[in-house]
């Protein structure tokens, strides 16, 4: 019997990534390819220039094929952005019968999405049950067959500017895919890099790309807290183009290679070329130039995320540290300074559950594309996601429906 074919599209502002996973007869996910394109269509995690968002889509789905040896016609796909918003809620049902019912859950959920006013310009993106109250029972992870006579819900939020999303779709729509759908890109990334155990302890994911650092707070195995900063690794390399006098693509090269975000990390006495601008000859700088330029950045991004964390009230419900992944915590001493900033441990988060080309997608890079595959292979058991139509109008007329169900399954 032929395995079921699961494919992630991890469209950043940086690097168009596609994953494709076959997921076998015992649910074991084994990854058979992968494509990658530089992204130029996006800026900050929003689609700014479809065409250029199409072309580079086809490109990394065009590697992937060829690589899985097979067309890929449709993908889960992640989506972030400063535009993604959200928010806490609660709803409070009485119970019909002796018990609490699959109906009682669905009228408390629904109770607790209507106890908020989303603007006409938003949609709601997940409603991720966090917790149940049964009577004065609170902390219930599965209510369904306790007896009680009032259901509250607790749940979390995720909205997203409906043009953001719509933008995101149509430009998959013309590059030949079918969205059977979009997922908050750190959600994506926790069902690959987090371990059951740190979401029951509570974790803060933090996904770091090119345009955004996504954070995300896990506790008792929910989402708890999820936030966009609008800065990430693009702004490092903009730091280094201008403080080196060197062009952005030179001035990513040199991060990636070279960099380091401490300096006590560096020998001062190894050395680094930088081309120049205008024809000018190459110069020769210290590394430690280099890593004095990227630290002060780091440190501003993590400073935010500590204030961020701080903000949202969760920062003694993270008992198992902080998990940093994507692109931009591949640099060398990010986990050293995370550490310093935030005041607790922290580790790097690289995919892990899957088999096949284990040893390429494991770099943190790759989180949010396995993580949608892993999402993708949870959704489609269940049947629970949403397949928009074609030109996708009515794409999130189901939408939260769709989120509700699944999720209510997998926490």
């Amino acid at each position: 019997m032929k395995s079921e074919s699961i494919v992630g599209l991890d469209i950043g502002t940086t690097k168009i990534c596609v994953v494709v996973g076959h997921v076998g007869d015992d649910d074991e996910i084994e990854i058979v390819g992968f494509g990658t394109h530089p992204s130029t269509g996006l800026r900050k995690g929003v689609v700014v220039n479809i065409d250029a968002t199409v072309e580079s889509i086809g490109r990394a789905v065009e590697e992937a094929q060829i690589m899985a040896q097979e067309e890929i016609t449709r993908c889960f796909v992640g989506i972030a952005g400063s535009h993604i918003k959200s928010f806490n809620a609660q709803g409070a049902v009485r119970v019909e019968g002796d018990e609490v019912a699959e109906s009682d859950v669905e009228r408390a959920l629904d109770a607790a999405r209507a106890a908020v006013t989303i603007p006409m310009d938003r949609e709601i993106l997940h409603v991720i049950p966090r917790s149940y109250i049964v009577d004065d029972q609170d902390g219930v992870d599965e209510p369904v067959g306790m007896f009680g006579r009032r259901l509250e819900a607790e749940v979390h939020v995720v909205t997203g500017a409906m043009t953001s999303a719509q933008n995101l779709v149509k430009s998959c729509h013309r590059a030949g895919l079918e969205v059977a759908d979009i997922v908050l890109e750190p959600l994506a990334s926790s069902e690959s890099v987090l371990t059951p155990e740190e979401q029951e302890l509570g974790v803060a994911l933090i996904d770091s790309g090119g345009g955004t650092t996504d954070l995300a707070i896990f506790y008792r195995k929910g989402v708890w807290y999820t936030s966009v900063l609008p800065l990430g690794g693009n702004a490092v390399t903009s730091d280094l183009s201008i403080g080196l006098r060197t062009p952005i693509a030179e001035a990513e090269r040199i991060k990636r290679r070279h960099g380091c975000a401490r300096s006590t990390m560096v020998d001062e006495a190894e050395m680094i070329e930088v081309p120049s601008v205008g024809g000018r000859p190459p110069r020769e700088l210290s590394r430690q130039v280099l890593a004095g330029i990227i630290e002060p950045r780091q440190k501003e991004i993590y400073a935010l995320l500590r204030e961020d964390i701080e903000r949202s009230g969760y920062s003694n419900f993270i008992a198992a540290g902080a998990v940093l992944t994507g692109g931009a915590s591949c640099i060398e001493g990010a986990e050293e300074t995370a550490e310093t900033i935030f005041q607790m441990p922290v580790r790097i988060g690289r995919p892990t559950g899957v088999t096949g080309l284990v040893e390429v997608v494991s770099n943190p890079s790759y989180a949010t594309g396995v993580g949608l595959v892993r999402y993708g292979a949870k959704a489609s058991s269940q049947d629970a996601y949403f397949h928009p139509d074609k030109d996708g109008d009515g794409f999130f007329s189901g939408l939260t429906a769709r989120m509700r169900s699944w999720f209510e399954k997998i926490f």
